[in-house]
């Protein structure tokens, strides 16, 4: 008889950066720690310091600084018809300052004078390798691996000024993280699931996305060149609703892990 061959599946790698005792690193989630690493996933994780930490004793920061942060809007059917909106036929695109960007733990702040806030939790694409007119076939090449993100987002501010970029773009108003899952591609029924204190209001499948992850990557190159360490946010199922001072917010997104933040004045 010939010899068995058994093939380990890898779990793919949660990176993240943290800060402990004022000092920042490159980090490893593993369960309930995290390990200090050196590098990063875009220039190789070269080693793994035998030092770890305690989840709750770390302050996760942004997992990455994206060069250009990509939104897609109206990308679940669910989340249109809340709105009152047709499905688009083709990916709603817009930019939302990077400058907005806080990581898992921060606070959001909520402005007083800026109406009804939202929440808007969403599975993020972190793109590997930039190209121009990517197709289809071609676009989980150019994926490093995905985050999480919540697109806060000043309801009435969005629909008196008829554009999207003030409203989605306040200091704090895209906190993402903990982590980058490494990996090129999430199975069908990974799942994005909000919880506003305790209670799921938000909850689907993303093979429910109206335009799929290859379909946005195609159709952003096609107009603009992507770029390493570009995010795409790829838009956010039924179920949006008010975050006020005091709320907890946690968007969960499954093998990424979740981000959680509280909101402030």
């Amino acid at each position: 008889m010939g010899e068995i061959t058994v093939v380990r599946k890898e779990t793919p790698v949660q990176y993240c950066r943290f800060m402990v005792d004022g000092r920042s690193y490159s980090g490893q989630i593993r369960g309930s720690s995290v390990d200090i690493v050196e590098g990063d996933p875009f220039t190789g994780i070269t080693s793994q310091i035998r030092l770890s930490y305690p989840v709750d004793r770390v302050k996760f920061l942004p997992p990455l600084t994206p060069k250009k942060l990509w939104c897609i809007g109206r990308n679940y059917v669910g989340h249109v018809k809340e709105l009152e909106h047709d499905i688009p036929e083709e990916p709603m695109v817009f930019l939302k300052s990077t400058s907005a960007i806080i990581g898992a733990g921060e606070f959001i702040r909520i402005p007083a004078w800026a109406g009804v806030i939202h929440y808007e939790g969403e599975l993020a694409v972190v793109i590997g390798k930039g190209g121009k007119n990517i197709s289809e076939e071609e676009a989980y090449d150019h994926i490093l691996g995905y985050t999480i993100m919540n697109d806060v987002t000043a309801r009435a501010l969005q629909n008196k000024d008829g554009q999207w970029m003030r409203s989605k773009s306040f200091d704090s108003f895209a906190p993402i993280g903990p982590a980058i899952l490494v990996t090129k591609q999430l199975p069908p029924e990974t799942r994005v699931t909000t919880r506003l204190n305790g209670k799921v209001v938000q909850d689907a499948a993303i093979e429910q996305m109206i335009f799929p992850i290859p379909r946005l990557i195609s159709h952003i190159s096609r107009f603009a060149t992507l770029e390493e360490g570009d995010v795409i946010s790829t838009g956010t199922p039924q179920g949006v609703g008010e975050i006020k001072a005091g709320d907890l917010i946690e968007v969960e997104v499954t093998q990424i892990g979740v981000l959680k933040n509280i909101c402030g004045e």
